[in-house]
């Protein structure tokens, strides 16, 4: 069960990602977070945010953002990004997600989730057996939830950091496998 919380990939931010890696892997888009992982909470897209959104774009990837925030926040911080978004998301569940990948026109093993939690992002796109790309949080202002839960998530990432890559590399291999056999009937149940 521990193993649902853990991310496929842990890195320190979004710019981080090596997009040759999720090509390679026939990831075809990202379903982001936008607070703490692409900006600190509650802050508009800056130039970082939007130049490398830019360049996801731009190597072919589709975007679509995925946010619990309400929807006056996601459109305010979508302002200079134009692109997919989905407020109000209720993350860990799966409604959401799904109807990322019916936007960007995408089967479940071609599209990774990009977020800084554990319990929302990670757990929910495991759910789904999608790729999942936890990143640090970008800032450490948060609300007193999100706080408390990092406690947890602070244990659920010493025992993910006590396993070895191969046996990372192994759950990876498997998970890609069950969506490469999923995505073969996925026409039936999807887009």
């Amino acid at each position: 069960m521990l193993e649902k919380l853990y991310p496929d990939l842990y890195l320190d931010k979004v710019q981080d990602i090596d997009l040759d890696f999720l090509r390679k892997h026939n990831i075809k888009g990202l379903i982001l977070d936008i607070d703490n992982t692409l900006v600190p909470h509650g802050l508009e897209a800056d130039d970082n945010a939007v130049a490398w959104m830019e360049r996801v774009q731009a190597e072919g990837f589709k975007v679509c953002i995925v946010s619990n925030a309400s929807k006056k926040r996601v459109i305010k911080f979508n302002e200079r990004l134009r692109v997919a978004a989905i407020h109000r998301a209720s993350k860990p569940g799966t409604r959401a997600f799904l109807k990322a990948l019916e936007i960007m026109g995408l089967m479940p093993g071609e599209a990774a989730v990009v977020g800084d939690q554990i319990f929302t992002d990670i757990y929910g796109g495991n759910r789904l057996n999608l790729l999942t790309i936890l990143v640090k949080p970008i800032d450490k202002k948060e609300f007193f939830i999100v706080r408390l839960k990092r406690i947890f998530e602070k244990g659920i990432l010493s025992k993910y950091h006590m396993e070895s890559g191969e046996k990372r590399e192994k759950r990876l291999f498997k998970k890609r496998e069950i969506l490469r056999k999923n995505n073969e009937g996925w026409g039936q149940y999807g887009n």
